[in-house]
């Protein structure tokens, strides 16, 4: 949809601590999309955070959720454009 993600395997980071993936997203400017809550609390106290943006959905399949996040997608970058730093999506 026009904007190049990357997971966490693909950057080497599969077995990296919450530190190293937030480090490496600062690094290189990239935006966290997470159902990690961890990342959210840290957002909200840090000074200089990553860009990050919360799923909060329960589990379900690959499929389902990337469906779901497809639909969010235009509020999602909206909101990022606006300035937010935190942009949290339920389902």
């Amino acid at each position: 949809m026009g904007h190049e993600a990357a997971h966490v395997l693909d950057a080497g980071l599969l077995d990296a601590s919450d530190s190293r993936i937030w480090d490496h997203a600062i690094a290189t400017g990239a935006t966290l999309i997470t159902k990690n809550e961890d990342f959210a609390i840290r957002s909200s106290v840090s000074k200089t955070p990553p860009s990050i943006v919360w799923i909060r959905i329960g589990n379900c399949p690959n499929t389902r959720l990337l469906a779901w996040f497809e639909a969010e997608l235009p509020s999602v970058i909206a909101a990022l454009d606006s300035g937010a730093c935190l942009v949290e999506i339920a389902g």
